[in-house]
């Protein structure tokens, strides 16, 4: 099998324009930074498969020990890291490694920070499907097996790819992507927005009312509301509300598989990594970060700026700023006391076998 670059290839550049993207500044004396600042790179990779022509980063001590027998053309790290590369290696020097390489990769490879067109066009493409109340302003791109309905609105550099499904008089705003499978319905998104691969927007709340009869469906009449430059990652639903609005706040990124639940408001710039479910009614503040698998219940205030480790359940308010975990969360010195309370009484008990479990008779003498 041949290989293939799913990316544009891009032109090289040198580690002058790399140190004026990111901000770094080139190690050395004023000769080895003219000499150096004219050197070339063509593409970026880790320490340990990077080649003359890429560049790496390191940041932390775990890849500490790479930067010395990498075979990367150029290295960004801190000062703490840079006495570690060979002779030879130019080296950027940056207060954080980690985004200065992530504004260069962004300059070279712009196409991997959204969805794309699949059919390498612009405007409908043919098997569009466009209804004609539809309004899609100059700029917008429509791939094949896509639907927009009926008085539906899309702003200009908007793409909707493949297979997405656009409802009626949704709003989409400028520059935003709906990625290939998505469906987006009863809902108004701003600019910037990114929807990635299966995405699903504004489905039933999930409210259903006990009888004797059964389980009553309970309309779900409310709206998803995303403001801009938020990224919603593949397979992840978003619900409406029930009556009052889901509400997903400016800068906020939640990752793939997330299951955000009718009425829930979620503030600016917050962080929500994978299988996180957020229960009805739950409010999020500002820059909340929510580790993987974390449960919500409904109701619930999470403060601004909380971070909740992965796994965890939060069954009540948390307040603003700490940093909590555990099932059910509690602060992170608390929830690490009593796992090793615990871990020490099994290590008790694991060294002294025959001790016998409280009211049991076992392991005593006659």
């Amino acid at each position: 099998m041949s290989q293939t670059a799913f990316f544009p290839i891009p032109p090289p550049i040198t580690l002058a324009e790399v140190a004026r993207i990111s901000g770094a500044r080139l190690a050395g004396d004023g000769a080895a930074v003219a000499a150096w600042g004219a050197r070339t790179i063509t593409s970026v990779a880790s320490l340990d498969v990077a080649g003359p022509q890429d560049l790496a980063f390191c940041d932390t001590f775990l890849f500490a020990d790479r930067i010395a027998t990498t075979g990367a053309g150029a290295c960004i790290t801190s000062e703490r890291f840079a006495s570690r590369a060979p002779p030879g290696l130019p080296v950027l020097i940056a207060a954080r490694p980690a985004l200065a390489f992530a504004l260069v990769t962004r300059a070279l490879y712009p196409t991997a920070l959204r969805p794309q067109a699949l059919f390498a066009h612009e405007g409908i493409a043919p098997g569009a499907l466009v209804h004609p109340t539809a309004r899609l302003e100059d700029g917008v791109t429509v791939d094949p097996g896509a639907v927009i309905g009926a008085g539906a609105q899309v702003g200009t550099g908007t793409v909707i790819c493949a297979g997405a499904v656009i409802g009626a008089e949704v709003r989409i705003g400028r520059n935003c992507a709906v990625g290939p499978g998505s469906s987006v319905t009863h809902a108004l998104i701003g600019n910037n927005v990114i929807l990635q691969a299966g995405a699903r927007i504004g489905g039933d709340g999930f409210g259903y009312q006990p009888s004797a009869k059964g389980h009553l469906k309970i309309p779900q009449i409310g709206r998803v509301v995303i403001q801009d430059d938020v990224e919603i990652g593949a397979n992840t639903t978003v619900d409406r509300g029930a009556l009052k609005d889901t509400v997903i706040g400016e800068g906020t990124k939640i990752d793939n598989l997330v299951q955000i639940a009718h009425n829930v408001v979620i503030g600016r710039h917050c962080i929500i990594v994978s299988q996180t479910g957020i229960s009805g009614s739950a409010t999020l503040g500002d820059f909340v970060m929510l580790g993987g698998q974390v449960g919500v219940v409904g109701h619930v205030t999470v403060g601004a700026g909380a971070q909740i480790a992965a796994s965890s359940n939060v069954a009540g308010d948390v307040p603003p700023g700490v940093r909590w975990g555990g099932s059910p969360a509690k602060p992170v010195r608390d929830w690490f006391r009593e796992v090793m309370t615990v871990k020490r009484l099994a290590q008790r008990r694991t060294a002294d076998p025959d001790a016998s479990e409280p009211g049991n008779d076992e392991g005593r003498g006659a």
